[in-house]
């Protein structure tokens, strides 16, 4: 009785002891990977994400890497689109404004 006891106390101690490393060892392998040198791609991917984060804050809302022939580019279109369709801002969105229409009754 003592024996089986035992065993029972042994399987749960196991039991716990192999879950708690698995997640130790799950945990240090992704510290590990943080400590030591990326994949050169994973590197050149972190590279490029790293640079256009830079340069995004320095265009300040604008185009990334936009040189001065897209910016003449978009002022063209922007004069004939206004051309076509009238003036006003056509870097804003529209301002949509509806009305209830008027119903009658109708008389059965």
């Amino acid at each position: 009785m003592a024996l089986h006891k035992l065993f029972r106390l042994s399987s749960l101690f196991r039991s716990a002891v192999s879950l708690t490393l698995r997640r130790n060892i799950g945990l240090s392998a992704v510290l590990f990977n943080r400590a030591t040198d990326l994949d050169p791609i994973q590197k050149l991917f972190l590279d490029k994400i790293r640079d256009y984060s830079t340069k995004s804050k320095a265009a300040a809302g604008g185009i990334v890497d936009a040189g001065p022939s897209y910016e003449k580019g978009v002022s063209e279109e922007i004069t004939k689109l206004q051309r076509l369709y009238g003036t006003g801002d056509l870097t804003k969105f529209p301002d949509f404004k509806f009305t209830e229409p008027q119903l009658q009754e109708v008389a059965k």
